[in-house]
């Protein structure tokens, strides 16, 4: 298992979160439709099809209204105003939300890369919505990703906003650009983790957290 951690050691926490606030603030501009329009055009006259013109006329269209509307719709998504809702508590277990499913686009060959995350926080004050949990997936899911990049997104979003103890999540993924091309091992499956504060720093709260993220086993007769 791979694993990405975001964040440093308590001692330096603050300068990472300060980091992890400048970038957030380099808000990308996000799909441009005239381009995605144009670049879908180009794109069919590069693969040469001359048989199916009729079924392709409104292809660069579609192409354009799917990629800027849905598939990398997360880029007019604001992580911080899904997360903004938070509320007091005197909570102190751990919180996970487990097998969210995410689709996302490999940023090295376009093609989508699919699976699970489960994402968990210790709470030092204050909770937020689960159902903002499963949001904030999707809206950082559906960009150009790389799936170490996205679970350290993931984990550097919830230690701004909720300022918790500590925050983990632990990505299973198969990517297309491993089973359609390249290698096309079907059913590969990537697993990443990226762990801030005290699931960084404390190996016995990392082993409670993935055993959390592990299914029920069905009992035996």
């Amino acid at each position: 298992m791979r694993e990405a951690s975001p964040s440093e050691p308590s001692a330096g926490r603050e300068a990472a979160l300060r980091g992890a606030r400048s970038r957030s603030r380099r808000k990308a501009p996000g799909p441009n439709r005239g381009l995605l329009l144009r670049g879908a055009g180009l794109f069919l006259r590069g693969i040469g099809e001359t048989d199916l013109r009729r079924d392709t006329r409104r292809t660069p269209a579609r192409m354009a209204d799917a990629w800027g509307r849905e598939i990398l719709a997360g880029y007019r998504a604001d992580p911080g105003r899904i997360l903004g809702a938070t509320f007091r508590s005197g909570e102190e277990g751990i919180v996970v939300v487990r097998d969210i499913p995410f689709v996302s686009v490999c940023a090295h060959h376009l093609l989508p890369f699919l699976g699970s995350a489960h994402v968990a926080y210790l709470p030092s004050g204050r909770l937020v919505g689960l159902s903002k949990i499963a949001r904030l997936v999707d809206a950082l899911s559906r960009r150009l990703q790389l799936q170490e990049r996205l679970g350290r997104q993931i984990v550097e979003a919830l230690d701004r906003a909720l300022r918790p103890a500590g925050v983990a999540c632990r990505m299973e993924a198969e990517h297309f650009c491993m089973t359609i091309r390249g290698a096309r091992k079907r059913s590969t499956r990537v697993v990443t983790a990226a762990y801030a504060g005290a699931f960084r720093e404390t190996p016995s709260l990392r082993a409670e957290f993935l055993r959390l993220c592990e299914k029920p086993r069905g009992r035996g007769r």
